[in-house]
This record gives C-alpha cells, structure tokens and sequence, in this order.
C-alpha cells in the first residue's frame, strides 16, 4: 500500500470520529468504565498485599539464651542467627535491659524487686522474619543452635496470615480475570455495534471493489484512538479519585498506627505503570475490536 494511501485511510478513521460521534462515544465510555474497573481493583489488590506485608514485617521470635553463656558464645549465636536465609533482622536483648523494662511496667511494687540483686530474666535475641510461610522451618532450625534455651514464636498468628495471603491472592486473581474477561466482552459488543450501524457502508465499499485491508485500516484507526482516549481518561479519573480517597482514608492516621498497618501506596509510584497498561490495553482493545467486528460484514 502506498504512503499517500495509508494516510487518506487514517485520516478517513479520524473523520469517521466525527461523523458517528454517538456510537463513538458509546465506545469511549464503555472500554473508560472497563479499565477503571480492572485499574482499581488491581490498586486495591497492591495497597491489601502491601497491608498485609507490613503486618508480616512486624513477626518477631524471641530467642531466649542458656544461662552462663559467655560473651563469646552469645555474639556466636547472633551470628548463626543472622546466617539464617529466612532472619532479616536480629537484635540483642540483655536479661538486664529485660529486666529494667519488666519493672518498669511494673511501677508502684519497686518494694518487691528490692531484694533481687540480679537479673533473673535470660539473656535473648529478637529476630524478624522475611516469610511466615517459612516460620515453622525457621523455628527448627532456631532450636538446633547450640546454647538457645528455648524461643517464642506467633506460630497461630503466622498460619492465620500465611493463609489470608492465598485467601486474598486467589481472591483478586478471581475478580481481575473476571473483570478483563467481562471488560472484553463489553467492549467487543460496543465496537460490533459501531459497525454494524456502518453496514452498508462496509458492503458498498466491498461491492465497489474495497479490499479488507482497506476497508479495515479506517476502523482500526478509529478504535486506536478511541482506546487511547479512553486510556488517557481513565488515567487523569484513577489518579484524582486514588488521590482523594487516599487522602480521606490517612486524615487520621491512628488506625493505621494502632494496628502497625504502615501506609497506604501513594500513586504517583505507580503512575507509569498504570499510565502505560491502560493506553495500551485501550488502543488495543479498541484497535482490534474495532477490526474483528468488521470481518463478519466483509463477506458479501
């Protein structure tokens, strides 16, 4: 196909913008509306795994030593700790900084620890775990270092996060297929719409001696550059929606420190991404939509 060609096809896709305004927009909104669904439910699926990957950062195991150990041995251990592949961070607690603390909350019975000269609390070290998939695996391999008394680990709570992490993956993996599935179909039966109101313009152009390709380049156009202003729209209304509720759900920010949730993703960390996969997903949609639903008229 020559140059000159090419751009009287494109420029008849754009013209065909304005002259079917209605249908046009009928499109728009509807593959708008398709990817602010799939856009959204994705940010609600990063900003929930992101909840639930703080909750996890704060899992901690208590390591209580033996009592006798020198200083040696303790800082053997620490480093064993530390070897650990599932440990990524392991502090020291002395049996006289746990004990200051312990009477501390403590207040107002300081008569009975007047007698006490030493510590009785052990020696330990708090270490955090990186997945509580792995907890149980961590724990054993905990106890077989030599000079560990005994540890406590949030075993129960583990299991329970461990699973509201399956639980909340196969959720989401559900509900986005579900939707990109559903969008599709929405989008497929707007665009047949389109052209089957231009039915007889496609059958002229083939009765006069049209070839596909030239019939469908003009639609292929139409449906790009309607996808991608469905993108950009759909972008500019997820980031000034994402905006206003981030900002009404962290006014108060004291759930979130109650509960050691951390913060929310702010979007413009993931603008780009978002920016890029609904543009593309848009004009291709569109694009393609717009090209299939004409194969059925193109055979007269």
């Amino acid at each position: 196909m020559k140059l000159n060609s090419f751009a009287y096809l494109i420029r008849e896709g754009m013209g065909n913008i304005r002259k079917n305004k209605v249908m046009v927009f009928a499109s728009f909104c509807v593959m708008m509306v398709s990817l602010l669904l799939v856009g959204f439910s994705v940010l609600f699926t990063i900003n929930v795994n992101l909840i639930v990957g703080n909750i996890e950062n704060k899992n901690e195991i208590i390591v209580y030593l033996n009592d006798g150990l020198t200083d040696e041995s303790i800082k053997a251990i620490g480093e064993d700790l530390k070897n650990i592949e599932n440990i990524t961070e392991v502090n020291f607690y002395s049996k006289d900084e746990a004990y200051a603390d312990f009477t501390e909350n403590m207040a107002g019975y300081e008569e009975y620890f007047k007698v006490i000269d030493e510590s009785p609390l052990p020696d330990s070290y708090r270490v955090k775990v990186a997945d509580t998939d792995r907890m149980a695996n961590t724990v054993a391999i905990i106890k077989n270092i030599y000079g560990v008394d005994d540890l406590s680990a949030p075993m129960d709570f583990a299991n329970i996060l461990t699973e509201l992490k399956r639980t909340i993956s196969l959720v989401s993996a559900i509900v986005i297929v579900a939707l990109v599935i559903v969008s599709i179909i929405i989008i497929s039966n707007s665009t047949r719409a389109s052209v089957f109101s231009r039915r007889k313009e496609i059958n002229i152009m083939k009765y006069v001696g049209a070839t596909n390709a030239f019939i469908r380049i003009p639609f292929f156009v139409e449906g790009m550059f309607t996808g991608f202003l469905a993108g950009i729209f759909a972008l500019v209304i997820t980031w000034l929606s994402y905006n206003s509720m981030l900002d009404i759900l962290t006014r108060d920010t004291s759930l979130f420190l109650v509960l050691n949730l951390g913060s929310l993703v702010p979007f413009k960390s993931v603008a780009l991404q978002t920016g890029i996969s609904y543009v593309v997903a848009g004009s291709l949609l569109g694009s393609l939509g717009s090209v299939i639903s004409t194969r059925k008229h193109l055979k007269v």
